[in-house]
């Protein structure tokens, strides 16, 4: 539980959540646009893409600048890997709710937009500790103290 206090409750989860929040909007608000052109799925597919670019060049900048071992190579390469598992992630659950869960509990408007925004939010936690200590991994320093 203090593991878990210290990862969450630090300025650098703030600065990650606002980023992932920036980065989420893109994500949904261009997923509605893409609903314009392509199925559901590929549209959160698309929209994930837009979300992924946002949030890279927001977390590198302002959320762990100054403090990452690996170069932007490896960061990119990290950072695309944790975030395809995140889209697994967004994309079983958008289509859980929108499919399955929403439907049984007799919900019928605005299903998509209700089970995207809770596939996008689910991996703002599990995102945070992958690009904390594998994208961007601090240099060597005394641990905790490194984004703080």
């Amino acid at each position: 539980m203090k593991w878990i206090k210290g990862e969450f409750y630090s300025t650098v989860f703030l600065k990650f959540f606002m980023a992932s929040g920036v980065a989420a909007g893109v994500n949904f608000f261009s997923r509605i646009l893409f609903s314009l052109l392509f199925s559901y799925p590929m549209a959160i597919f698309f929209a994930f893409w837009m979300g992924l670019t946002t949030a890279f060049v927001l977390n590198r900048r302002f959320v762990f600048k100054n403090y990452s071992s690996n170069s932007t190579r490896k960061q990119f390469g990290y950072f695309l890997l944790i975030n395809l598992l995140a889209l697994l992630q967004t994309m079983f659950i958008s289509l859980a709710f929108a499919w399955y869960i929403l439907p049984a509990l007799e919900i019928e408007k605005a299903v998509n937009e209700i089970a995207h925004f809770l596939g996008v939010s689910f991996p703002i936690f599990t995102s945070f500790i992958g690009h904390k200590y594998i994208s961007f991994k601090p240099s060597k320093v005394t641990p905790g103290k490194a984004y703080e």
